[in-house]
């Protein structure tokens, strides 16, 4: 793991930054890049297991992951919660489920599109 300090539009942001295998080292090289697109390419296989995705609506900070792998949720209940321009939204489950895989924590940048959770 690396500790790296990211400014983003004048905000510092504290991130750990894990170094995976020789086919994910050619995505490292963009810092500002490097710490959501490692975590986005063992997300797909993963992601996979679950048959429902959900993923970000907007480009924001994950402020919170309100469920854990394994838990059971019903359709409308709260999964992630995203701050966009000084609001928070929820990101709630589209049907009833089991939580298949957690692809984001709390404090990581996400853009719009990116994979939050998969339900089985």
């Amino acid at each position: 793991m690396k500790n790296l300090r990211i400014t983003v539009n004048g905000t510092a942001y504290d991130v750990q930054v894990e170094e995976l295998g020789s086919s994910s080292a050619p995505a490292a090289a963009p810092v500002a890049a490097a710490a959501p697109a490692p975590a986005a390419k063992p997300a797909a296989p993963a992601g996979a297991q679950g048959s429902v995705v959900i993923k970000a609506p907007m480009p924001g900070t994950v402020v919170n992951v309100v469920v854990s792998k394994g838990q059971a949720v019903k359709s409308g209940d709260d999964l992630v919660f995203i701050e966009a321009m000084k609001m928070e939204t929820p990101v709630k489950a589209p049907q009833d489920g089991t939580v298949a895989t957690i692809e984001v924590s709390k404090g990581e940048s996400v853009d719009s599109g990116k994979v939050l959770v998969t339900l089985n």
